[in-house]
């Protein structure tokens, strides 16, 4: 092997050429600009005294490098008393969050369950079984986490403590550190310098999650916590605070309502009187019902088959200073008679047992079914199902959604699909199942996927097994089954698991109809496989976290 030699510095005259005027020399050539050594020698081989020259310089730079000022080392994460996730649900999480990362192609979704679409159940069920998520799989959650905001919550309270102690490293995860639920930084709400320290100098948000969880603790203080700042606060966020007066809204709430309803911001006196609604004994509901009983009355002409068998309606003429300062909104949306929008803000906003009393004790579902003078019908029970929205109050809410078997036109209340959603909600969970149930046998599925959405996961058995025939009907009757993929995508995630062994047979391929949609059997014949597969992937899910 050939020895190599080094050359003195002295016969490297570029030498002590600065480090600047080498790398010029270089990016332009030294026959365009050839390096000249101090003294104005001009080396006879240009381009490697050139090289020479800046191996030097480059032995110097890296010898006279000075150590890094060492950052200060992050604290340990929290410890987490949570237990570990049994082996076989840790494999299944990875599985789940490696499928979210992965391609997926266009076209038929064929027969295989979509794991993406199970992620939130399997999180769900993880934080009411207590487990703490992986170390190893906190980062790929928090990633998930970021591309889907209806995950948060779920995987900010899986992630736990290791996940907020990550995401404080990272900017990319920072959204966990903004105060959402399920992940925010609170304080313990039990000391009171804490959480008088994070409400004058937090963030907003962070101020948002102080108020909920102090509110959810102690609504008195929650409220006390507000009217330190409130004249001090921005329009915008006097909004969110006061919206966070629902959670334990109660007559205690009422004198600083009544003093939001001179607020400078529209908005918050709008929602500030709607708050108050809700307290039927405030002095504003009770100013409201004055106003909206003497344009609301049983018909005493005689008229009909009898004195008070018909309502009789008479619109505000005005819209005086006084309703204004109540939260009624003088000027109407374009196209909406002024009269009209009056009467509709004054009878949203008055306690529903007020109707009864004004109607001599008939029960709700009588009152909504009197008739209406002067085509105020539509007008009128719109405003009661926005009252009984608002006040959640279960017996009007019955009432004004009628027979789930008649058709919307007939029913007393809204035909809106939209509306009748808000009302189911405020019924019981088996009310509200029944009620769709019902719906759907009469109706079909073709309105039915938004009143789906308020019923609880997973279905109950009249429910499912309504949706599941009124499936296996569309299909018999040859119908597109892509027509049905949003109520059929709900079914993968809402029907119980235990239906999968009686769903079994609906897999099989149809015969093909003379009138069906071409190729329609297959795709159902897959789109039940699916649905059969995913249960059952559901069923196994809840046993290796059980």
């Amino acid at each position: 092997m050939p020895r190599t030699t080094t050359r003195p510095t002295a016969d490297r005259p570029l030498a002590a050429l600065p480090w600047e005027e080498l790398v010029t020399s270089a990016l332009l050539g030294t026959d365009r600009r050839p390096p000249v050594a101090p003294g104005g020698r001009v080396p006879a081989d240009g381009p490697v005294a050139l090289l020479d020259a800046v191996a030097l310089h480059t032995v110097r730079r890296r010898a006279g490098l000075l150590p890094a000022v060492p950052a200060a080392r992050p604290e340990p994460t929290p410890h987490d008393p949570r237990p570990q996730l049994p082996e076989a649900a840790r494999h299944r999480l990875a599985q789940l969050l490696a499928d979210r990362a992965a391609p997926t192609a266009s076209g038929r979704r064929g027969a295989a369950p979509d794991l993406t679409e199970l992620i939130p159940q399997w999180l769900a069920t993880a934080n009411r079984q207590g487990f703490r998520a992986p170390a190893a799989l906190v980062p790929p959650l928090l990633d998930a986490a970021r591309a889907r905001t209806d995950l948060r919550p779920q995987a900010l309270a899986f992630a736990g403590p290791l996940g907020l102690w990550l995401a404080a490293l990272n900017p990319e995860w920072k959204f966990a550190l903004r105060g959402s639920a399920g992940g925010s930084l609170v304080p313990d709400t039990s000391d009171p310098e804490a959480v008088r320290r994070l409400w004058e100098e937090g963030l907003f948000a962070e101020r948002i999650a102080l108020l909920d969880a102090v509110r959810a603790r102690e609504p008195g203080a929650a409220l006390a916590l507000l009217t330190t700042t409130w004249p001090t606060e921005r329009a915008e966020d006097r909004l969110m605070f006061l919206d966070s007066l629902r959670t334990g809204l109660g007559a205690g709430d009422e004198e600083f309502l009544e003093q939001a309803l001179a607020d400078r911001s529209r908005n918050v006196r709008a929602t500030a009187a709607e708050l108050l609604s809700a307290l039927p004994s405030s002095a504003f509901a009770g100013r409201m019902a004055a106003r909206a009983t003497s344009c609301v009355n049983p018909d005493r002409t005689g008229a009909g088959s009898g004195a008070g068998a018909s309502i009789a309606v008479e619109a505000p003429h005005e819209c005086d200073a006084g309703m204004q300062r109540d939260g009624v909104a003088a000027v109407p949306p374009t196209g909406r008679g002024e009269r009209s929008w009056w009467l509709v803000q004054l009878v949203e906003a008055t306690p529903l047992g007020v109707w009864q009393e004004q109607f001599g004790g008939r029960p709700a579902e009588e009152i909504v079914a009197l008739p209406v003078a002067d085509d105020w019908a539509g007008e009128l029970h719109a405003a009661w199902c926005r009252a009984a929205v608002r006040q959640r109050h279960p017996e009007w809410a019955r009432a004004l959604l009628g027979a789930a078997s008649a058709p919307p036109a007939g029913s007393p209340g809204p035909a809106s699909i939209a509306e009748r959603s808000k009302l189911l909600a405020i019924l019981s969970e088996a009310e509200r199942a029944d009620w769709v149930a019902e719906f759907i046998a009469a109706h079909g599925l073709s309105e039915a996927f938004q009143l789906l959405g308020v019923c609880t996961v997973p279905w109950a058995g009249p429910l499912g097994r309504a949706v599941v025939d009124a499936l296996d009907i569309a299909r018999d009757g040859g119908s597109y089954p892509w027509s049905f993929s949003g109520v059929m995508g709900l079914a993968e995630r809402c029907l119980d698991p235990a239906e999968a062994d009686r769903l079994e047979v609906l897999t099989a391929t149809p015969d093909e109809q003379e009138d069906a949609s071409p190729g329609a059997g297959g795709y159902w014949s897959e789109a039940f496989q699916r649905l059969v597969s995913t249960l059952r992937l559901r069923a196994a899910m809840e046993a290796e976290l059980t």
